[in-house]
């Protein structure tokens, strides 16, 4: 840890620490899980064509929602660990923040069940629902890389390669054929992924120096 660091003293609590960010890293175990459960589940479901979203819709939607719920708490778990150490400038603020926008981007994606089924009632928001994950996605790692600075040079560093990987492939998915779209996408959330293990990480490191 850099000596321009001041770690939280009186209201610090390392258990709460430790549990949130055994949480996140828990929340993408499960929703990894379900993805591959449903993978075997929906009928005639092919994971290199067809989107995640397929997989939540039908009979089967339950699964991939379970995985995406928990998903949106791990993400709530990460917020509440940078507001409760945080790492200063408005940059970590605007990340904290972010981080509670995508978890509820996250939970309304997996709620809506507009995706994959043709579903026409009422408003159709799930592609701009797509859109805002990804432009959330693409500052997150940028705005939490100069706190994460605070405790490790490879934090900032990891989270920088993240979010330009993001950045650069994102986009692509918007153009590939659809007979391949499905596992781009995959790759697309094993980045997310990665975002949040080196955040959880970076709260492990931080409890053991306190």
């Amino acid at each position: 840890m850099t000596d321009d660091t001041t770690l939280p003293t009186g209201d610090f609590r390392p258990l709460l620490v430790c549990g949130l960010a055994g949480f996140a890293v828990l929340s993408c175990i499960v929703l990894a899980l379900s993805i591959l459960v449903a993978d075997f589940v929906v009928p005639h479901h092919d994971w290199i064509a067809d989107t995640i979203s397929d997989l939540g819709a039908g009979d089967y939607e339950y699964i991939v929602d379970i995985g995406l719920y928990t998903f949106s708490g791990g993400l709530i778990a990460l917020a509440l660990l940078a507001a409760h150490v945080h790492l200063g400038g408005w940059d970590w603020s605007g990340g904290l923040v972010l981080l509670v926008g995508k978890a509820l981007l996250v939970f309304l994606i997996g709620a809506r069940n507009e995706y994959g089924d043709a579903d026409q009632d009422g408003a159709v928001i799930h592609i701009y629902l797509v859109y805002a994950l990804g432009l959330a996605m693409a500052a997150i790692p940028f705005l939490l890389a100069r706190g994460a600075g605070r405790i490790g040079p490879g934090y900032p560093r990891a989270l920088r390669i993240i979010g330009a990987l993001w950045i650069l492939s994102a986009p692509v998915f918007f153009f590939l054929p659809t007979d391949i779209d499905g596992v781009f996408e995959r790759y697309l959330g094993l980045l997310s992924f990665a975002m949040v293990a080196v955040l959880a990480h970076l709260f492990w490191t931080i409890t053991k120096r306190a």
